[in-house]
């Protein structure tokens, strides 16, 4: 049985007051084990709201748990979506206050900003490259919002785990490269920690982007001219605290680097 509206705008207020004092809350399948994935995304789009009401506007969307390892960890069989705003959007070389998130980790990923709408079931990966205007190197900061162990509908009401976005190094036209080998190493303090190739999502990052449109197509949604798709990571996520350095090389695409105050 769905949760109650009531039951679903008191879990995205407590994300919201979590997200605000920067202290996680007790996991919302603890309070409502009965929460499905359908209910989780309702949280979120409520949540999302109250930040659009205080003035935040989306700029795109990201996508989560698009690698195989990660998908069995969260015991899911699809990737999950969360919808980023403008005031978590930062460029090369910017120094992030690491106090604005509870526990910061970094991911390594591709941006695809959208050069027209893209909405309907059936989209298939050549839409997605069709549509496409630019694709750029991008950091994520995923940040959690609520207590260990967390099942699925945690993370997805949490929306996504997303925290921030970074980017950064070369723009470049979707078929001017082989987006499967786009090659990138993630270095912390001068010691790099991961390294990846983009193929690791999904066969191809655009994958990941086809798979959300026809996610949001039975809800009428879609994505729109302009809009920021973070496609997934490729690299595990790599812890970051107040002091650290970290710097990603996309080899011939750039780099991104970003320090954390």
């Amino acid at each position: 049985m769905p949760l109650s509206d009531a039951d679903l705008d008191t879990a995205a207020r407590a994300l919201h007051t979590a997200d605000k004092q920067g202290k996680v809350i007790p996991q919302l399948s603890k309070t409502w084990p009965e929460m499905t994935l359908e209910d989780s995304y309702a949280v979120q789009h409520r949540w999302i709201q109250m930040r659009l009401a205080e003035g935040a506007r989306v700029i795109g969307r990201k996508i989560g748990l698009t690698s195989r390892a990660m998908q069995q960890a969260s015991k899911m069989t699809e990737p999950d979506y969360g919808i980023m705003l403008d005031d978590a959007m930062f460029k090369d070389g910017a120094r992030i206050p690491a106090g604005r998130f509870i526990k910061p980790r970094l991911e390594v990923e591709l941006a695809f900003v959208m050069g027209q709408d893209l909405s309907g079931a059936g989209c298939q990966m050549h839409d997605v490259l069709r549509a496409t205007e630019f694709v750029t190197p991008a950091l994520e900061i995923i940040d959690y919002r609520t207590e260990v162990p967390r099942a699925i509908v945690d993370t997805i009401a949490d929306n996504a785990a997303f925290g921030a976005i970074v980017l950064g190094g070369r723009i470049f036209r979707p078929f001017d490269m082989d987006l499967r080998w786009i090659p990138a190493t993630l270095s912390k303090n001068g010691v790099i920690e991961e390294t990846g190739v983009s193929a690791g999502i999904m066969g191809h990052p655009a994958a990941g982007v086809a798979w959300l449109v026809n996610k949001l197509a039975p809800l009428g949604d879609g994505l729109k001219k302009g809009d920021i798709v973070l496609g997934g990571s490729f690299t595990r996520p790599v812890d970051i605290a107040s002091g650290d350095v970290v710097q990603a090389d996309y080899g011939p695409l750039g780099g991104i680097g970003v320090s954390f105050a």
